[in-house]
C-alpha cells in the first residue's frame, strides 16, 4: 500500500523534502506541510509500518522515546507552553505521529481545544524561506539532544 506517508518517507530519503528536520534512528522528524502552529512537526518511522503496534517492542520504544526529544526540540525552539502528542492513522493508514506546539497567546477558545478545531485549510503552507530558521532550530536542539543522525 503506497500513502501520503510512504511518499514523504520516499522524498526524505532522496533528500527532496524541505520540510525535513532530521534524520532520527527510527525515522523522520519533519515539519508540518501546514504550519497551523509555528513549528507544528511530524515523527515518520523509517521503515513505514501500519502503525504503532506493528513495531517489534525495541523499535516501538525507540519511535516513542524519539518523539518526546523531537517534543523537546519543538518545546525549546519555539517557546511554547506545552506540546500535544497525537498518533491516529485512519486518514492515511501508516504510522506517523504529530507533534503540536501549544501558545499562551492561541485564541482563547483554542487554547484547551484540540489542534484538529484550528481551520487547517487557512494555515500557512511549510515555505521554505520563511519556515526554515525554526527547522533549523529544531534541528539544533535535536542535535543537542543528541537525536539526530
Amino acid at each position: 500500500m503506497s500513502t501520503a506517508i510512504h511518499r514523504l518517507v520516499e522524498s526524505c530519503r532522496t533528500g527532496n523534502d524541505p520540510t525535513v528536520v532530521a534524520r532520527l534512528r527510527s525515522g523522520w522528524a519533519v515539519m508540518g506541510q501546514r504550519q497551523v502552529l509555528a513549528g507544528y512537526c511530524l515523527l515518520l518511522p523509517d521503515p513505514v509500518v501500519p502503525h504503532l503496534n506493528a513495531l517489534k517492542p525495541a523499535d516501538r520504544d525507540l519511535f516513542l522515546a524519539e518523539l518526546g526529544l523531537l517534543g523537546d526540540a519543538v518545546l525549546a525552539a519555539t517557546g511554547a507552553l506545552r506540546i500535544n502528542y497525537a498518533i491516529f492513522g485512519n486518514v492515511e493508514p501508516a504510522l506517523h505521529a504529530h507533534v503540536h506546539p501549544r501558545f499562551v497567546d492561541e485564541p482563547e477558545a483554542m487554547r484547551t481545544a484540540n489542534p484538529w478545531g484550528y481551520d487547517w485549510q487557512q494555515a500557512p503552507a511549510f515555505d521554505g524561506r520563511a519556515h526554515a530558521p525554526l527547522r533549523d532550530l529544531i534541528r539544533q536542539h535535536l542535535g543537542r539532544l543528541g537525536a539526530a543522525v
